[in-house]
């Protein structure tokens, strides 16, 4: 099987973010200008910046959680801003700080924590009058710093403290610096936007170099474990993110270049060498990208990408920290305004009670057999494996499994034995019993929409009876007691308690069903009609079609023994057509009393319970009725239902209109750089059955132009536009052209546009054809429904044109508008035009809509009339 199908052990690694009470919160942050990730870890501790100023660090235990007080021990480090700090990885509380004031200073952190403030470092470095901007340990040799101030690489061994190497050969500021992880050789990248490889021991440090990232922003660059390659990332001269890798044997030209989005903010590379996972987390970004590193094609692989809070640091937790019987293979440290917050990746297994070696290979220890002396004389002693597995690790020193500190660091809560257990979502052990859930999945005794049965109200519950006329087994049953439908526990109850708004709409329903008179049928089928009636069909849209299924009126259920078919009466809606062809008015009068004697209050009397509408006509007959039909209306007084024609007639066929989105697999995602400056009087969005057009933000009016049969992912990197040079004013597809775009820019031209088959494969600035309409400003352009070639356009000049595309000729010029138009549409017919424009003088605010003849007449002037009122925006629709 070739590699490419191979599928990675940690491709389906997925973040698990933990509750906000396993996080450390209320801390105090600030924003800044630095080189540095502004947080560190190692096996034990964490520290990061403290406060706007960021000369203190606050240095808590790696699992602390909770709430942290401004009162709590600090590390008062420098007198500037930190600008840079590292652990040692081979002494979980030797911490090294870099800062604005030139100083790099070294710390060693109490086994228990901070305990009171501390302010006296071990040693201290000074870089000559240069501001620090990284500073970090040796992956090798034990007690070896580094450190870098404008171009300066300088070497201290601590054991002397004296320094060791220094080199200068960087002419402008070194953003970032990387070791290899066998220490031979390290990586710089430099504002000069050069990348230099560098062997401190060699006569000539600078071995390699070749141009980096085309932007003088700030850029990062990691070394990929013991590999020769290296990875970097920075801004390109479109100052698009971009991701680098180079490999050493062809240093000058890249491996692989990845452009990503336009944000500001400088990736920060967090990469793991043992599982190949690369995380890139962004300065002001809330989401932290996850990609798998290969060494073939396509090289970066990307993973489940995190969302959650903006980044101002982020750092790997060392692996003797995770939590592997949990299938954590990594934690990353992300440090936001006010908290730091742990992002466990665990790769999902079926169990976690045996540990999974294949997703922890050995891993560099915490001891190192080679000083930093020995290394600079040339040694090369790589430092020793360990393993992972809880059965195989070492109790030294050094545990594995990090340690809470005392007080204030330690949990809050009186157990004293908090866990990430408690928060992280782990697998149940296999074998353990489910809960019991379908106990109380579902109440005993017949539902509330089961309500066949009449109901009795106590209180605030509700007590269901069966009904009298309902069919029984044999089998005895309490009176007052429901008969369930299926087989149920014996815990049935009787009673349960329901909203008042419930309530309501049950005996709304139970009144109007048992007013329902049977169907003029024999006795067998009154039996099933009534069923039918029943409060378990009571809903508006079962009545409904139960109406619509009838052929005939129903009548008084005290004929029902000899019912007599009533005669159809036609619906409102007929009997108003009817009227409507006798009368050649454009309105329809109003129908006589005689032959129409409802309005709206007495169709709305239609929905009440029949109960009640006998009970009012009782009272008496209607007073609108003449004797000549006082017959007719008595026998409508005993009719206890009307046919659904009538009461129905005003609902919509789309009443229930529901709308579902298409699969995922049908969506075009990754759309990137969206425009947010396109005017209001433009949709801002195009499609037809073909394509979709969307503004891109950025010079030169651009328009992106996807594709309906190729969705998916778009590719990180450029997307193919329509450049119109000019700012874009409004864009439509052509009708009866998909594959036409027409937009209107603000120097008063309309470029036509002809997108190929298959759609754009690169960025273009040369439209099919342009048509210089106005000599002002574009507001809008509409293509006419109907006619093919003819197309509208209004300016800021009040004045709009119909234009032939056919042969680029002005057709026809429409007047008469006093104000700005806003924006303006078709009619259906293609006969008519309505803009919608602002009129009066400029204090005015009130807007008019004109109606505009567009055909070739002598008088082109329409109708106009109030809008709707206000200083924003409006639009308009035939």
């Amino acid at each position: 099987m070739a590699w490419r199908f191979k599928a990675s052990k940690y491709k389906n690694a997925a973040p698990i973010v933990p509750k906000p009470e396993a996080c450390i919160r209320d801390i105090f942050v600030g924003s800044y200008q630095t080189y540095g990730n502004n947080i560190a870890a190692s096996a034990a501790f964490i520290a990061f910046n403290w406060e706007h100023a960021g000369s203190s660090l606050a240095v808590l235990p790696i699992d602390d959680c909770g709430r942290k007080s401004k009162t709590m021990p600090l590390l008062h480090a420098h007198s500037d801003t930190v600008t840079y700090l590292d652990f040692s990885p081979f002494h979980d509380g030797l911490l090294a700080t870099g800062s604005q004031d030139c100083l790099v200073k070294v710390w060693h952190i109490p086994e228990k924590g901070l305990e009171q403030s501390l302010s006296t470092p071990e040693c201290t470095f000074t870089t000559k009058q240069r501001r620090v901007e990284t500073v970090g340990f040796h992956p090798t040799a034990d007690c070896l710093l580094y450190a870098t101030a404008v171009g300066w690489v300088s070497l201290w061994d601590l054991t002397t403290q004296q320094e060791a190497f220094s080199n200068n050969e960087h002419p402008e500021v070194i953003q970032s610096l990387s070791w290899k992880q066998d220490g031979r050789l390290c990586v710089t990248s430099c504002k000069d936007k050069m990348v230099r490889v560098l062997d401190p021991r060699a006569s000539t440090p600078i071995t390699l170099a070749a141009e980096s990232h085309q932007s003088i922003k700030d850029s990062r660059v990691v070394w990929l474990g013991e590999q020769n390659r290296i990875l970097s990332t920075g801004f390109d001269a479109a100052r698009l993110r971009q991701v680098i890798i180079r490999d050493l044997r062809n240093f000058s030209v890249p491996e692989k270049t990845l452009e990503l989005d336009c944000s500001t903010g400088i990736l920060m590379p967090l990469y793991d060498p043992d599982t190949n996972m690369l995380f890139l987390s962004g300065k002001g970004d809330t989401t932290i990208n996850y990609l798998e590193v290969t060494d073939k094609d396509p090289y970066l692989i990307e993973g489940i990408r995190h969302s959650g809070e903006q980044t101002k640091g982020a750092c790997l937790v060392p692996k003797r920290a995770l939590k592997v019987m949990e299938g954590e293979v990594n934690r990353i440290m992300q440090l936001t305004s006010n908290s730091v917050i742990p992002i466990m990746y665990q790769v999902p297994r079926k169990t976690y009670r045996d540990f999974h070696n294949d997703l922890y290979p050995d891993t560099n220890g915490y001891k190192s057999e080679m000083t930093a002396t020995q290394w600079l004389n040339g040694a090369n002693t790589p430092v020793p494996k360990i393993s992972l597995d809880p059965a195989k690790r070492e109790h030294g020193d050094a545990p594995i499994i990090p340690r809470l500190g005392p007080k204030p660091f330690c949990s809050t809560g009186s157990s004293g034995d908090f866990s990430f257990e408690k928060v992280f979502n782990v697998p149940a052990v296999p074998g353990a019993e489910p809960g019991s859930d379908k106990e109380s999945a579902a109440l005993p005794g017949p539902t509330v929409g089961d309500s066949s049965a009449p109901a009795e109200k106590n209180g605030n519950t509700l007590t269901v009876s069966p009904e009298p006329d309902e069919p029984k087994d044999d089998s005895p049953t309490e009176p007052g007691k429901p008969e369930p439908a299926e087989p149920m526990d014996q815990c049935d109850v009787e009673t349960r308690t329901i909203p008042h708004a419930e309530l309501r709409k049950i005996f709304e329903r139970q009144a109007s069903s048992e007013s329902v008179d049977q169907f003029d049928a024999t006795a067998d089928d009154a039996k099933g009609q009534f069923e039918r009636l029943s409060a378990q069909r009571t809903s508006l849209a079962e009545r409904r079609r139960m109406f619509e299924s009838r052929s005939q009126s129903v009548q008084d259920g005290e004929k029902a023994s000899s019912p007599t078919p009533l005669r159809r009466r036609e619906s409102l809606k007929v009997r108003g057509e009817q009227k409507s062809c006798a009368d050649d008015t454009d309105l329809m009068p109003p129908p006589p009393a005689t032959d129409f004697l409802r309005n709206r209050s007495d169709l709305s009397k239609e929905n009440m319970p029949d109960i009640v509408k006998r009970s009012n006509s009782t009272a008496g007959v209607s007073t609108v009725a003449s004797s000549n039909n006082a017959s007719a209306n008595n026998n409508n007084n005993n009719v206890a239902s009307k046919r659904t024609s009538t009461v129905f007639g005003r609902v919509s066929k789309f009443r229930h209109l529901k709308g579902t989105p298409g699969h995922k697999s049908t969506h075009i995602e990754n759309i990137r750089n969206l425009s947010r400056q396109i005017p209001g009087e433009c949709d801002g969005f195009a499609a037809n059955a073909a394509r979709v057009a969307v503004p891109i933000a950025g010079a030169g009016g651009k328009i992106a132009v996807l594709e309906l049969n190729d969705p998916g992912r778009l590719p990180d990197g450029v997307i193919p536009t329509l450049v119109n040079i000019q700012n874009i004013m409004d864009f439509q597809w052509d009708p009866f052209d998909a594959s036409r775009l027409a937009v209107a820019c603000d120097d008063g031209s309309v470029k036509l546009w002809r997108i190929p088959a298959g759609g754009l494969t690169e960025p273009t600035n040369e439209p099919e054809a342009v048509l210089v309409a106005h000599a002002d400003k574009l507001y809008t352009l509409r293509f006419h429904p109907l006619a093919q070639n003819v197309l509208l356009t209004a300016s800021v000049d009040m004045v709009m044109k119909v234009w032939d595309l056919g042969t680029m000729e002005e057709k026809c010029t429409l007047y008469g508008h006093t104000d700005q138009i806003f924006c303006f549409s078709w009619s259906p017919c293609g006969r008519y035009v309505r803009p919608c424009q602002r009129t009066g003088a400029s204090a005015c605010t009130s807007r008019a809509s004109r109606a505009s003849r567009s055909a070739r007449a002598p008088d082109r002037s329409g109708r106009a009339g109030p809008a709707s009122c206000g200083r924003s925006r409006a639009t308009t629709s035939w």
